[in-house]
């Protein structure tokens, strides 16, 4: 009997603790089920027609900003060397500079008529390498990207310029333009990329890519250089006003950048639409790296897409010079010094 009456007082507990967990009052030990997570869904990037065939042709051929032999880069010694040899010097600073002083056997063209010299003046494969000059080595970068995009494989850009061949150039070029003015103002917290979600719209009417390079590299001959480079001075005066891409290594950038700038990669931005829909359609885009060479290279490539892109004169050169050379071997930063001045003959 005893055992009975045990038997029911414990199947009436039973009862009773279950009836508390399903009618939702507290209970010891409660587990609740918990919603699994929502993958994380990219809202689809807006690139257009005619900018998805140019990618797809410069990509087929040969895809130039993605290999090794990007940014196409000669030594001036290299240059002094092959005088001479089966090589061509472009020189596509202004006349009169040229009248003053040039390479030997250096011929002077105008940004604008390089096409055209290209096509009927030269036979340009005809020559081991032909290298672009310009005052400090930005201008003859952007030149020699484009040239090299257009599919002449063996152009390259003299560093440093003419600042590197003779030390009265350097005293008016280089040497007289590197600053470290703004080093106080430098910042070193890293900044968000815009949402990646669009592309500019390029607008040829065209329906093959090889003809919608075609036109856009005759647009941005046409529209010459003038807009091509800034200066430190309009981008500290009011940064935001700009998108700043930095172009240079994560240790670099995390050491002090301009305010507001966004690191991206040297390697794995040009030419991948993802990496590209984060720069603003919108917004004056303003790149920059140690020198100036590498951003003429990427300007180019930028502006061929529709963007608004600014290479940064003299690049860290103009803005941190004396924290550069500070720290020259801890980060392998590249100042330019008199080291890099040769004293190589010009004739008039």
């Amino acid at each position: 009997m005893k055992r009975q009456f045990f038997q029911v007082i414990f199947i009436s507990v039973l009862v009773i603790i279950s009836f508390a967990g399903c009618s939702g009052k507290k209970a010891d030990n409660k587990q609740t089920s918990i919603p699994e997570a929502k993958p994380e869904t990219k809202k689809p990037v807006n690139i257009g027609n005619e900018t998805s065939l140019l990618l797809k042709d410069l990509k087929e051929n040969g895809d130039y900003v993605n290999s090794k032999v990007y940014p196409s880069i000669i030594k001036a010694s290299i240059v002094n060397e092959s005088i001479g040899k089966n090589i061509l010097v472009i020189d596509i600073r202004s006349s009169k500079d040229y009248t003053k002083g040039h390479i030997k056997g250096a011929v002077n063209k105008n940004f604008e008529d390089l096409p055209a010299y290209f096509e009927t003046g030269i036979k340009p494969f005809s020559f081991d390498k032909i290298i672009m000059v310009s005052e400090d080595g930005q201008l003859s970068s952007y030149t020699t990207s484009l040239l090299r995009l257009m599919g002449y494989g063996n152009v390259y850009s003299m560093r440093w310029g003419m600042s590197a061949w003779n030390i009265r150039y350097a005293e008016q070029g280089w040497l007289k333009n590197v600053s470290g003015k703004f080093e106080t103002k430098l910042e070193t917290k890293a900044n968000e990329r815009s949402e990646a979600n669009v592309m500019p719209e390029l607008k040829t009417g065209l329906t093959s890519g090889a003809d919608i390079g075609t036109a856009r590299f005759k647009k941005l001959f046409e529209e010459g250089t003038g807009n091509i480079l800034i200066t430190a001075d309009e981008v500290f005066s009011s940064p935001q006003k700009y998108y700043i891409i930095n172009l240079d290594r994560k240790d670099k950038y995390e050491d002090g950048h301009i305010p507001g700038a966004t690191r991206y990669k040297p390697e794995g931005t040009l030419g991948f639409v993802d990496e590209m829909a984060s720069i603003p359609v919108d917004k004056t885009v303003v790149v920059y790296c140690a020198t100036g060479h590498n951003s003429g290279f990427a300007t180019a490539f930028l502006r061929l897409l529709g963007y608004d892109a600014r290479t940064l004169k003299y690049g860290n050169n103009g803005f941190m010079y004396d924290k550069m050379v500070k720290q020259r071997t801890a980060l392998s930063w590249l100042p330019f010094t008199t080291a890099e001045v040769n004293n190589f003959d010009v004739v008039k």
